[in-house]
């Protein structure tokens, strides 16, 4: 990896427990790498990540580290982690990676890379490689001036890039044998004009006759005004935003009938913007243990309804 670069690799986890997972912390065994948390309770079928980001800036040559992730719920547990890198210091970029930051869905983007790279020997790039076939790069004729050697790499996304986070690498692959590719992350977000989050509610373990409430967020380009929810029954609701704003905060609550075992709903939540403009969020919970208080008798299915907001 270049000298001076920003490189990360990130550690996905997701929680296959009915129970919340919780990690409680996570350390490292070199400062050549600096850990971090995105998400520490997980609820189920969610996701976390550990990000290990490689300190290029003080560091130079073979480096490595372990990382131990420590959970405390639902158990006590230790994971370690390895990480490994060659940080070059005859290779840098300008500026450190790629950031997109926020792109319009339809409209894509593109930035510029100074590469260069300081040797007595010839230095070349010979390829350039992604996995994101969203991703389209240019790279200009090498300039070599003395000992330096330098090329102007433009990374282009494609138009019809889909609406979400984009976190990936660049592969350079160059003729020198002893690092033979240098990695350059790319880092953005595709926004649609709504989007909402999470897609996937999971709810966890809820009572018969019970009741949870979690938020998912809705955000647009432009204000807008919750208008309804539509859902296969009565178990889901939400208050109404009427004051127009371009994120909106909806605490959804489900409502559990008497029946035990996984409930799976469609929620589509109806705005001002027009029809079908709000994803549709899966809403998924698991009734079981003993019925709460006060719980009605099983809940009879019914059509499906509209639920006005206003």
């Amino acid at each position: 990896m270049a000298k001076g670069s920003k490189t990360e690799f990130r550690f996905i986890y997701r929680n296959l427990y009915e129970e919340d997972v919780h990690v409680s912390s996570v350390r490292t065994s070199c400062g050549c790498t600096q850990p971090a948390i995105t998400k520490k309770l997980i609820k189920t079928h969610e996701t976390g990540e550990i990000v290990a980001a490689f300190n290029t800036r003080t560091f130079l040559g073979q480096h490595g580290a372990t990382l131990t992730v420590t959970f405390d719920q639902p158990f006590y547990a230790e994971v370690q982690l390895r990480v490994a890198g060659n940080i070059r210091g005859d290779v840098a970029f300008e500026p450190a990676s790629v950031n997109l930051g926020n792109v319009d869905l339809g409209r894509g983007a593109e930035q510029v890379v100074r590469v260069t790279h300081i040797g007595s020997t010839p230095w070349e790039i010979t390829d350039v490689r992604s996995a994101n076939v969203n991703f389209e790069v240019l790279l200009s004729q090498p300039q070599h001036t003395g000992s330096q050697s330098a090329y102007d790499l433009t990374l282009r996304l494609k138009p019809d890039a889909p609406a979400g986070y984009i976190n990936d690498q660049l592969i350079l692959v160059t003729n020198d044998p002893r690092a033979a590719q240098i990695p350059m992350d790319v880092e953005g977000r595709v926004v649609a004009e709504v989007t909402v989050s999470p897609q996937l509610l999971a709810l966890g373990n809820v009572v018969p006759g019970g009741s949870v409430t979690k938020n998912i967020v809705v955000r647009a380009n432009r204000p807008f005004c919750v208008t309804g929810i539509v859902c296969n029954d009565g178990c889901l609701s939400c208050p109404a935003k009427e004051t127009p704003a371009k994120v909106h905060i909806l605490p959804v609550t489900f409502q559990a009938g008497d029946v035990g075992g996984q409930v799976e709903r469609e929620l589509t939540i109806t705005t001002d913007l027009g029809d079908g403009a709000v994803p549709v969020v899966t809403v998924q919970a698991m009734v079981d243990g003993a019925p709460a208080d006060g719980a009605s008798a099983r809940r009879k299915p019914s059509p499906q309804q509209s639920v006005s907001l206003r």
